[in-house]
């Protein structure tokens, strides 16, 4: 069975702010501390962590007359087997207050890396995050 993450985190910057650095190299490599690079447009290739993350972009909604935006990728690690479909990945940016709730969906997990994974999330994307996005 393969398995499905839902994580939440609030982040001190707008949806705008959040969304630009998450499909921009410089900034997806500044909020985490390791190198990314990225293609920002729909089918737009990607790579984070110094490789250890790569995909494509699926779908970009950027929220014109509402607070959300929205990226869906095609996910996968290193730590795939070779013949292991891509999982995927939504990430949701919400508006809440001065800042941005970030929803992220991880579907299509490889059986047994769920809790990898999200301790993953937490560790290398959302600790870096807050204190990326930290209000001056």
């Amino acid at each position: 069975m393969r398995s499905l993450l839902i994580l939440k985190i609030n982040l001190d910057a707008s949806p705008q702010e959040v969304f630009g650095a998450w499909l921009n190299s410089k900034g997806h490599s500044d909020f985490t501390g390791a190198k990314a690079e990225i293609d920002p447009k729909i089918g737009g290739k990607f790579t984070a962590w110094d490789g250890y993350i790569s995909g494509r972009t699926l779908k970009i909604e950027k929220g014109k007359k509402s607070d959300k935006w929205r990226i869906v990728q095609s996910w996968r690690t290193t730590e795939f087997l070779k013949d292991t479909p891509d999982s995927k990945i939504e990430v949701l940016f919400e508006k809440k207050g001065d800042g941005t709730k970030l929803t992220l969906i991880h579907t299509k997990i490889p059986e047994g890396q769920e809790d990898m994974y999200k301790e993953g999330w937490k560790d290398y994307y959302f600790k870096p995050m807050k204190e990326y996005f930290k209000r001056k």
